[in-house]
């Protein structure tokens, strides 16, 4: 039987770890008899993966990614298990491991959004740390059998960066709506907090995604409805909530936090719409799980949610308040825009991991 190795080491994180945990649920619902499919978790992380077949091993590997254990500790880790193929889940690798391999790029925002605001560091160890990054990124897309990337718009980026002579083993295969959210029940508890008009933001609060650029133009928006962001409470979380204080718009702008599926289904359900103001992305997840609740969507005119939703949005400068504010104001004032909750069938986890196992599959057969 062949091994292959899983990097599922941000399991428990937001974005990635949706990645991954939806990876691992339909990798066991395919038929992969003659495949063994070698978990390398978090300690943490162990007790929140669900029941799994025989032929999932779980490899403990206390090592976090971009650190020096990383590329030393679990490096000789997965070297010690021999596996026939490797899977990177995320921007980061042992630089030394040169075992076959293949890696998942979910975007180059650091790259192309350089800043040291993004760093709780000091501004030396943040340029050594972007360095670094630019060299194992550089490893990585050179060394892959195969990079999978969730849109077109991040092929083209890594094509712009590294050459056409990595164009013929980049493939982009959709994400989609995580299969937890699909399932759970709305928190309708919520009603009662949230019984006013509202906007959704869901996300981090990284410097690219763009916030405070956000919560300037809706301060100046004609409506009662207010702004809640939802996201992790985090140093970048703190920052935004200073600026929130320093405006005096605590009655505006609301923060919700730690958001389970069952919350954000309610958010989805019952916001006038999504907004979403990033000035880069990979992907998207937030805007793919509003349109499958027919949540209007009003986003940043960046290719990659053209890509996505199409005609199904209303679209701003990212770069500028005031066409942030008139779009949401021409949104309140007439509603005209399309909605539907039909997602792109190709944009499904399910169907992603389906593909990805096909690529399993070709990549050791092709060795």
């Amino acid at each position: 039987m062949k091994k292959i190795g899983i990097d599922a080491r941000l399991f428990s994180q937001t974005g990635v770890g949706t990645y991954i945990r939806n990876l691992i649920y339909y990798l066991m619902q395919e038929d992969t008899n003659e495949l063994v499919f070698y978990l390398y978790i978090l300690p943490q992380d162990r007790e929140a993966l669900p029941a799994l077949p025989r032929n999932f091993i779980i490899r403990i590997s206390p090592y976090k990614w971009h650190t020096f254990q990383e590329q030393t500790l679990f490096c000789y880790a997965i070297l010690k298990d021999k596996l026939d193929l490797m899977h990177f889940t995320y921007f980061g690798f042992p630089i030394l491991y040169r075992k076959p391999f293949i890696s998942t790029i979910h975007d180059i925002t650091p790259i192309l959004f350089k800043t040291g605001k993004a760093s709780t560091r000091g501004k030396l160890i943040y340029e050594i740390k972007m360095l670094a990054f630019r060299i194992v990124l550089y490893c990585q897309v050179r060394y892959s059998k195969m990079i999978i990337t969730p849109s077109m718009a991040i092929k083209k980026s890594l094509i712009q960066l590294y050459g056409k002579t990595c164009e013929q083993k980049i493939i982009s295969i959709y994400e989609g709506v995580d299969y937890l959210l699909i399932k759970s029940k709305e928190n309708i508890l919520l009603q009662t907090k949230f019984s006013f008009p509202f906007f959704i933001y869901v996300g981090n609060f990284y410097p690219h995604k763009n916030i405070h650029r956000l919560i300037q133009a809706f301060l100046e928006v004609k409506t009662d409805a207010k702004l809640v962001l939802i996201g992790p409470k985090d140093y970048f979380t703190s920052k935004i909530q200073s600026e929130v204080r320093r405006l005096n718009s605590e009655n505006k702008i609301i923060f919700f936090h730690n958001a389970t599926t069952s919350d954000l289904k309610f958010f989805y359900k019952k916001a006038k719409a999504l907004i979403h103001p990033s000035l880069s992305e990979g992907f998207g997840l937030p805007i793919i799980e509003a349109k499958s609740f027919n949540c209007p969507i009003i986003v940043s005119d960046i290719p990659v949610f053209h890509e996505l939703v199409d005609n199904y949005a209303i679209y701003f400068d990212p770069l500028d308040k005031i066409d942030i504010k008139n779009k949401i104001n021409h949104f309140i004032e007439n509603g005209n825009i399309r909605c539907s909750d039909k997602v792109n069938s190709q944009m499904s986890f399910k169907s992603m991991t389906r593909k990805i196992c096909l690529l399993y599959k070709r990549s050791i057969k092709g060795q």
